[in-house]
This record gives structure tokens, C-alpha cells and sequence, in this order.
């Protein structure tokens, strides 16, 4: 209303490499807010079975582990994924989707350049970035993917912790799928939670993506997004739902420029519906 403003939405240095063969590791920081995004040590041994260690992102959803920055077609996650799992969380977390803990991983049934069957399990703190656990409780994190075929994956989540010294609780379930192959992208993901918050007891939420896209030439891809997420299952006016239409333009592979128009449907009557325009610009050297 008051102000119009550019601003630097990410700056990040990313260093990964191997150590010895099977051994390798990757820490990337964040100068715009300072802050360790990734640091983590990954010993892959076999296909079936591979370890992680470290700070890296939560293995749930489709789109928080397949999906980064410079591949995401959009400026912003769907609200289901951003008040969900860690972005900007119900219960006050603000960690991009990631956590410190353990992980294993691994993939069976090698058809071509892809698996068909794949699982990550996981435990970690639940606090979030670069903060130490503030209980005795630990955070499991399960996903299983199964790729029928090259391009498709079908994938479903669950996440249980508690979080704070209080034991608050923190369940997240998700189910999607996706088929991302030659100019076709379709994708649509669902998830729902359940929240202790400090003084109003357990909030259950919801909410669901759809998301359809083309590449009209190897750098230029068009795109729209449906998402919709309802904060208090019991109340019908806590329901935001937005629609974005966006281009993607790549003209050389590190660098890219995105463009998205957004309207934001509130169900409340105490807040206006916005139309929301965002430019950024994207680019590794």
C-alpha cells in the first residue's frame, strides 16, 4: 500500500564434491537471512541402501524433494506445502522444508536411467534450521515413490513429531503424483496435518495443489497452479485459495527469468482478495 521495492529474495553458496569414492558432502549458505541451508555427509554404497547425516531437506512431498529453486517453475511453493512442512509452518517454524537428523535411502527395480520402487525414512530434531531439539522426542519422516514409468511418479508421505519443550504435536500426511517428461509437466499433490499450538489445543488442516504446464520451446514454458488450504478444518472462512499463471524464460541453463500473476481468493470477510504480480530473476556462477 505504502511502498514499492526491489529486493534480493536468495543469495546462496553452494559447495558439494566427493570425498572418496561413495563418500561425498554438500553445505550451501544463506546470506540474505545468514543461515546453513544444507550440510550434510552422504555414503552411498548400494542402490537399495544409502545414508545421510547432516542438515538437508525433510524426504516429504514431490515437490520439497524434487523440486529446487532453479528447477521450481514457480516463485512460491503451493500454501499447502508452505504451512505445512516448515516454510512458513502453522506451529512457527521457518525452515524451508528442511531439518537435521539421519536418513536412509535407497531404490529397487532399475529399469533404464530410473527406479521403479524407491523409500527415504528419516529422524531429526523438528525444530527446524540450525536449532538445537528442545525435547527428548525425535521426528520420523517416511516417503515411498513408485515411478511406473519414465517421466511418472506416484508418491505418498508421512511425518510425526512433536515439537518445543511442551511435546506439541506435529502430524503431516501427503499423496501425489506427477508426470514431468519432454514438453508436459501435470502435478497435484494433497496434504493434511494436525497441529498442538500452545493454548488452543490441536488444529486440523488441509489443503491440495494441481498444477499443469508446457514447454513451448526448450526456454520458454508456461505454466498455472491451482492451490487451495483450508487452516482450521472446522472453520469453512480460515480457507485461502490462489491462482497463478506464470512463464518461465531459461535462455542459457543458469539463468532464468520467472514471471507469475496470482489472485488470492479469502474466504474470510475480514480480509480483501488481492491481486499479487512477481518478477525474479535467477542466475549460478
Amino acid at each position: 500500500d505504502n511502498s514499492s521495492s526491489f529486493f534480493i529474495k536468495r543469495v546462496r553458496l553452494n559447495l558439494a564434491g566427493g570425498i572418496v569414492p561413495k563418500l561425498d558432502y554438500r553445505v550451501q549458505v544463506e546470506f540474505v537471512s545468514p543461515k546453513i541451508v544444507d550440510a550434510y555427509l552422504r555414503y552411498r554404497p548400494f542402490d537399495q541402501l544409502n545414508f545421510q547425516l547432516g542438515e538437508f531437506k525433510l524426504p516429504f512431498s514431490i515437490e520439497n524433494t524434487e523440486y529446487v529453486p532453479l528447477k521450481y517453475e514457480f516463485i512460491e511453493y503451493p500454501l499447502p506445502l508452505r504451512r505445512l512442512m516448515g516454510f512458513n509452518d502453522i506451529c512457527g517454524l521457518s525452515a524451508t522444508g528442511r531439518d537435521m537428523g539421519a536418513m536412509l535411502y535407497g531404490s529397487f527395480l532399475k529399469r533404464g536411467d530410473f527406479s521403479i520402487l524407491s523409500y527415504n525414512f528419516g529422524v531429526f530434531n523438528g525444530e527446524g534450521l540450525n536449532i538445537k531439539d528442545k525435547n527428548k522426542s525425535k521426528d520420523i519422516v517416511a516417503r515411498l515413490t513408485l515411478r511406473p514409468a519414465a517421466g511418472l511418479q506416484i508418491a505418498g508421505s508421512y511425518y510425526w513429531g512433536e515439537y518445543g519443550a511442551d511435546y506439541l504435536k506435529r502430524v503431516r500426511y501427503g499423496a501425489g503424483a506427477c508426470y514431468d517428461e519432454g514438453p508436459l509437466v501435470v502435478r497435484a499433490e494433497w496434504i493434511c496435518g494436525t497441529t498442538g499450538l500452545p493454548a488452543r489445543g490441536e488444529l486440523d488442516s488441509d489443503g491440495w495443489y494441481a498444477v499443469g504446464g508446457w514447454r513451448v520451446t526448450p526456454s520458454l514454458m508456461s505454466v498455472v497452479r491451482y492451490d487451495t488450504f483450508l487452516e482450521n478444518s472446522s472453520e469453512s472462512a480460515s480457507r485461502q485459495t490462489n491462482y497463478t499463471a506464470g512463464v518461465v524464460w531459461q535462455p542459457v541453463k543458469y539463468l532464468r527469468c520467472q514471471l507469475n500473476y496470482t489472485y488470492e481468493d479469502y474466504a474470510s470477510r475480514a480480509a480483501a482478495n488481492r491481486n499479487v504480480v512477481s518478477l525474479m530473476l535467477s542466475g549460478i556462477f
